[in-house]
C-alpha cells in the first residue's frame, strides 16, 4: 500500500520536507530512526523503552493506530505514532533523525497528527514525557499541553483537541461566526490564526452580525484594532490585527484591557502573541482546502481553560 501524502513544508536549505502516513511496510525504517534519535539523547535511567523498539512493535502501533511519517529527499527523518482510545488518544516515540532537529519538522508532524485526530472525533490528546529532558517538557508546553500527572519522573502532559467545522463557501464560514456569537459572553478571548485569506475577517464578519454590533467588519490592519459597539446592549466586539506587532508587549500598548472585560475581542494573526490577554481562550485556525479551485475552508476551534473546555459540547454543536 503507498503511502498516503498528508502535507508539505520546506527546510531553511529549500528542500522539501513530505509528511506522510506510513503502512506496515515502512515499519522496519521507522524502527531505526526512533532508536538513533533516541539514542542521540542524554542517558538517563531508566533507559528510554524506545531504545528496545522493534518492527514488529512498531507494525502493530500502526495497524491499532496510525503514524505520521516526514521524509526529506526519499529518507524518513521524522516519525510520531498516535494512539486511539475512544475520544482520548495518546502520542508516542516523536522522533526527529540527528541532523535535521530544530528545523520544525517535529512541529509539523504534530500539527497534522493532531488535525487526523480532530477528524477522527478524539477530543484530547496525552503523552509522557521525562522530568530529566526539560527541553522536550517546555517543548510541548509551547504546543499547548499541560502536566494533568507524574509517576516518579515521568509527566503526563494532555492537551484539548480542536472541534474540527467544514465551511464549504464564505457565506457558511459567516454563518458559523453568527452560531459562535451565541456562545459568546462578555470577557471572551478568541486568538484567531490561518494563512493570509483564509477568512478570519469573513469569520469576524459572522461574529459581528451574531453580536448585532455597529459598523462594518473589515480587517483593521492600518489601525490595528476597532471597537464595534453592541446596538442591542450586549458585549461590544473589539477586532484586533496582530500581523505587524512582534510581542505581547507591543499588543499591551493598544489598551486593550481596558475593554477586555466587557467586550468579545477578536485578534487576528494572535498565536504567538495575545495568549497573555486571559488564562481562558478560543484558538480559532483556519486552513484552506489543497485544491486551489475549492473554497473550502476548514475551521479548527480548540478550548484553552475552564471556560471553553465545560462549552466544548456547544462548540462541537456548531
Amino acid at each position: 500500500m503507498p503511502q498516503t501524502l498528508l502535507a508539505e513544508t520546506l527546510l531553511g536549505d529549500g528542500r522539501t520536507v513530505s509528511i506522510v502516513e506510513p503502512t506496515s511496510a515502512d515499519a522496519a525504517a521507522i524502527c531505526d530512526l526512533i532508536r538513533e534519535a533516541f539514542g542521540s539523547r542524554a542517558t538517563v535511567e531508566p533507559p528510554p523503552p524506545a531504545l528496545a523498539e522493534t518492527p514488529q512493535k512498531v507494525a502493530a502501533a500502526l495497524a491499532e493506530g496510525f503514524g505520521v511519517l516526514a521524509v526529506v529527499d526519499g529518507v524518513p527523518v521524522g516519525v510520531v505514532i498516535v494512539s486511539l482510545d475512544g475520544p482520548m488518544a495518546g502520542i508516542h516515540r516523536v522522533s526527529v533523525r540527528p541532523g535535521y532537529q530544530r528545523q520544525g519538522i517535529a512541529s509539523a508532524m504534530v500539527e497534522v497528527a493532531i488535525e487526523l485526530l480532530t477528524a477522527r472525533g478524539a477530543s484530547a490528546v496525552e503523552l509522557v514525557a521525562r522530568e530529566e529532558f526539560p527541553q522536550v517538557v517546555a517543548w510541548w508546553r509551547r504546543h499547548g499541553f499541560v502536566e494533568v500527572g507524574r509517576e516518579g519522573t515521568s509527566l503526563t502532559l494532555a492537551r484539548q483537541l480542536p472541534v474540527r467545522l467544514e465551511a464549504p463557501s464564505a457565506d457558511d464560514t459567516r454563518a458559523i461566526g453568527r452560531r459562535l456569537a451565541g456562545v459568546l459572553r462578555a470577557g471572551d478571548v478568541i486568538i484567531a490564526s490561518g494563512d493570509l485569506g483564509a477568512g478570519k475577517t469573513t469569520l469576524a464578519q459572522g461574529l459581528g452580525a451574531g453580536l448585532a454590533v455597529a459598523g462594518a467588519i473589515i480587517s483593521p490592519t492600518f489601525v490595528l484594532s476597532r471597537v464595534h459597539p453592541s446596538t442591542v446592549g450586549g458585549p461590544a466586539l473589539v477586532h484586533v490585527d496582530a500581523y505587524r506587532l512582534g510581542s505581547f508587549a507591543e499588543l499591551e500598548d493598544l489598551d486593550l484591557e481596558v475593554s477586555l472585560d466587557d467586550s468579545v475581542t477578536f485578534v487576528e494573526w494572535g498565536a504567538g502573541i495575545a495568549e497573555g490577554l486571559a488564562e481562558d481562550y478560543l484558538e480559532l485556525d483556519i486552513r484552506r482546502s489543497l485544491d486551489p479551485d475549492d473554497e473550502t475552508r476548514w475551521i479548527f476551534l480548540t478550548p484553552i481553560g475552564g471556560r471553553w473546555t465545560a462549552s466544548r459540547p456547544e462548540l462541537e454543536a456548531l
